[in-house]
This record gives C-alpha cells, structure tokens and sequence, in this order.
C-alpha cells in the first residue's frame, strides 16, 4: 500500500509518517508541500522518494493507492474530492472542512465512491476514557444526564505580540473557532448530537503581525467562545473556549446526572463518584483503553475492510453541522438549531 502526503505539516510529521512507516507493507511514497523546497525536505528526512510539485499531481500518480491529506481545512474538500474522483483512499486531518457546505460536498464523494476508505483524524483526547465515559452514559450509571460543562481555556493567544496563526483566519480556518469543533466531536460520541446553541464570540486582538509578510495581518475568529447550548435529550451543556486564558485551573468536561458526576480532565484522567459518596478514580472498562492508532485503523480499513469508525465523513458532518450553528449563532446575535 504507497502512501503519498499532502501537507506535511507538524501533526503530519509528528503523527502520520512515524505511524504509517511503522507498518509493514506500508510505503509512504510521495509528497506535495506548500512549496517543492519544504517537500524536499520533509522528503530527505524521512526518505520518501518523489516530491511533487502540486497535490493534483500527487493524486494523479498512478503508483499512490491512498493520500492523507495534512492542509489546513481550507483545502480539505477539493484535495478530498479530486482523490476520491481518481479512486484514492483518503485520511483526511481534522477539523473536516471549512464549512458545513464543503464538508456535506465530500460526504457526498465518499457514497459516490463506497468502494473506498475516508477517514478522518479523529479527536484524539478521550480515546483512554471515552468508551467507559460512553458506557456509563448510555447504561444508566449516571442517571438522566442534567446537565454538561465543557471548559478548554489557555493562554496561546494573550500576548498581542504573537504572530497569526492559521486558526484565527476564516481564509485558512473556515467557521471553525479554535478548539470548539473538536470538544464537540468528543461529546458527540459521549452524548450525541447538541439540538440548539447560542453562541457569543470575542476578538481579543485584532490584528497580529503576520511573518509571511512582515506587516499586519487581520484576526476575524473568535480568540474566546462561550456557548450555551442543549442536547437532544433536553440536557442543558455549555462550552468554553478559548486562548487569552491563564491559569485555567480545571481543563476538562463534567457530566452531571441525577445519580451521579463524572469529572474528566484533559489527559484523559477522571473521577466519579455517586451522589452522597467520595470521589474515586475512574478506571477504563477492561480491553477499551486505545491510544494513538490512526494510522493502523486507516490501513486496516483498507486492506481488510475494517469500519470506519474514529472518524467517519457521516460523523464529521455531524459536528461540522455543531460548528456551523455556533458560528451563525455568534454572527446573527441568536440562537439557533443545529438541524
């Protein structure tokens, strides 16, 4: 199976080459970066052997059986349609596109094309806890679920001195707003789908010095996102997100239900404990705990037909369709149903 990588950015290098140079029979042959002299280098250091000069001629080689796409979401639908178009298996990096429209576009690839693999990065932060958390939501251990905090606050964003990053522009981002499209991916799998939002947005620093051409450079995403929101199951959740934050004290996610709270925290570490009694750690239902497998899980899907589960385009929709509803919320001054 020849792998060839387009955008081969931190996560990518990180991440995705290391796992799949880790299998056998796994080749990762080709690489497009942002420009040859990049993909030059990410190619000598890891010794793949054809650099491309554009991701269409990447795809259109005929010795690649599957990309994995690393680009900032900007590009994810048309480097995700073209491969699919030239019978490519695709994994593709989170967030799934720049917006709901593009993200339904790829979907749409994918069932012209059941044949193939699409997969997308999936949040990686509960894959310890997060079928024991699952479980003890679905089976009643908690009792009816009333109410769901999510808090992910840092300081990455506090100095107005700090360059731009790709995340606080719509041009590269899309509607995504930092971290709140992941947290709901997370919660989507422990609780399922968010039936209404109202979201409010702040721009902490509006412009930031930009290296790529040594001036100014626009902020237009939120820097801090406070949403309110309620699950299909009447239960009330909120989000907070955001970078101008330090000294946060508790990053995670409570899950409050009549009989009992669970307490998670980024780390993919937790406590519970029933009403009236102490709080005890939260071990992983025995065989569930994972770690870092996406690759191994592409890879399998495709050479022995393996489900996609972590992450399919079918969920990615879903919590784009979660982004989408927070961004319109924060611009229109309403609430609104995700739909």
């Amino acid at each position: 199976m020849n792998i060839g990588l387009i955008g081969a950015g931190a996560n990518t290098r990180d991440r995705h080459i290391p796992g799949f140079q880790a299998i056998d029979g796994v080749s990762i042959v080709a690489v497009a970066n942002r420009s040859r002299e990049s993909g030059e280098r990410v190619a000598k250091e890891f010794g793949i052997t054809h650099v491309f000069e554009s991701p269409e001629a990447l795809i259109a080689d005929p010795d690649v059986d599957a990309v994995c796409i690393g680009t900032w979401p900007y590009r994810h639908r048309d480097y995700t349609i073209t491969a699919l178009e030239a019978g490519k298996h695709v994994l593709c990096e989170a967030r799934m596109a720049g917006t709901l429209e593009e993200a339904e576009q790829m979907l749409e690839a994918e069932q012209r094309h059941p044949e193939l693999v699409a997969q997308l990065v999936p949040a990686p932060f509960d894959l310890r806890l997060g079928p024991t958390v699952t479980r003890m939501i679905a089976d009643g251990t908690l009792g009816k679920i009333t109410e769901v905090a999510v808090t992910s606050m840092n300081p990455g964003a506090l100095n107005p001195a700090t360059p731009i990053h790709w995340r606080q522009q719509q041009k590269y981002s899309g509607r995504n707003m930092g971290m709140l499209g992941i947290w709901g991916e997370v919660i989507q799998r422990w609780l399922g789908d968010i039936r209404i939002v109202a979201a409010h947005g702040t721009i902490a620093t509006r412009e930031r010095p930009d290296p790529s051409t040594g001036g100014m450079a626009e902020v237009d995403v939120p820097d801090t996102v406070s949403v309110v929101g309620e699950l299909m199951d009447g239960a009330q959740i909120t989000f907070r997100v955001g970078g101008v934050a330090a000294g946060a004290p508790d990053n995670g996610v409570v899950v409050y239900g009549t009989k009992a709270t669970i307490r998670w925290h980024i780390g993919d570490t937790a406590e519970w404990a029933v009403h009236g009694q102490p709080f005890a750690t939260l071990e992983p239902d025995p065989g569930t705990a994972s770690g870092w497998q996406v690759e191994a899980d592409f890879v399998a899907s495709v050479t022995r037909g393996m489900p996609v589960t972590l992450t399919n385009f079918t969920d990615g929709v879903r919590y784009m369709r979660f982004v989408d509803a927070c961004w319109r919320s924060w611009q229109e001054g309403r609430r609104i149903e995700v739909g």
